[in-house]
């Protein structure tokens, strides 16, 4: 497999079992993020047929997706792609889908081995949830790339969110936070247009993989940055349990680590 050359963070450090590395820019630390993917992507089909993927869908993850399809030699068609949560009664068509998201900005680009989205308009949502359950049981993800929000969450685990559920998906309230936000990245022209629910991977369904990749740039997330690494590890700050997992590496931009101790 062909990598980039060695980008090189410019401070590297550790947070309780956490590995967290900063980088100058945004753009470097997405370029960081897909090299350290492919390479530990490469391990694992090493080892087996096929690995299946987490994907977040957010517009912090654009450095990475841009870079990650640059990458040559990964074996896509070997790869199983998941996404982390939809609005509930959305259509994969809305221009706020997140199942749309992932098949724009990767999934059409690099034609994976398998493709499963989330239905947010599926007639009966619990039915939704088992169907994605068993899914993720029939094809066991090895890594997780996620984001966290402004309010701290982890895909839509909004504070306080639950670190001991049984479940790999459930159905969640969305807080004014993170409703707020949609509307400022300009997803939604108002408040008011933002569902108040969604389905969600469950933070222990986050963390089970193999590897865990959180990316976080810019100015904006310092604030829950800062929480989660200096604060206490608490369901209200989610993001803070991910301190607690070995199996996870934090990249962050110089904006988004800013406001660190």
């Amino acid at each position: 497999m062909y990598v980039e050359e060695t980008i090189a963070p410019i401070e590297s450090k550790t947070y309780d079992r956490m590995q967290v590395r900063i980088f100058q820019t945004n753009q470097l630390m997405g370029q960081a993020a897909a090299r350290d993917f492919a390479e530990s992507l490469s391990k694992i089909l090493r080892k087996q047929e096929k690995a299946a993927i987490i994907f977040a869908c957010a517009n912090s993850q654009l450095t990475f997706l841009n870079s990650l399809r640059d990458v040559k030699g990964i074996a896509w068609d070997r790869i199983i792609v998941f996404h982390m949560d939809e609005y509930l009664g959305m259509s994969d068509q809305h221009p706020a889908s997140f199942a749309r998201f992932i098949r724009e900005k990767l999934v059409e680009a690099v034609r994976p081995g398998g493709f499963y989205p989330l239905n947010g308009d599926a007639p009966d949502a619990r039915t939704e949830l088992k169907r994605y359950t068993d899914l993720m049981r029939k094809y066991p993800p090895h890594v997780c790339v996620l984001g966290i929000g402004e309010n701290g969450h982890l895909a839509f685990n909004d504070p306080p969110a639950d670190f001991h559920t049984k479940e790999l998906i459930h159905i969640v309230n969305l807080d004014p936070a993170c409703r707020t936000q949609q509307v400022n990245e300009g997803h939604f022209p108002t408040l008011d247009k933002v569902p108040k629910q969604a389905l969600s991977l469950t933070v222990p369904a986050l963390l089970a993989p193999e590897h865990v990749l959180a990316i976080v740039p810019e100015k904006r997330k310092a604030a829950a940055i800062q929480a989660a690494l200096n604060g206490p590890v608490s369901p209200d700050c989610p993001a803070s349990i991910l301190r607690t997992h070995s199996n996870v590496a934090l990249y962050l931009d110089k904006d988004s680590a800013s406001s660190l101790r």
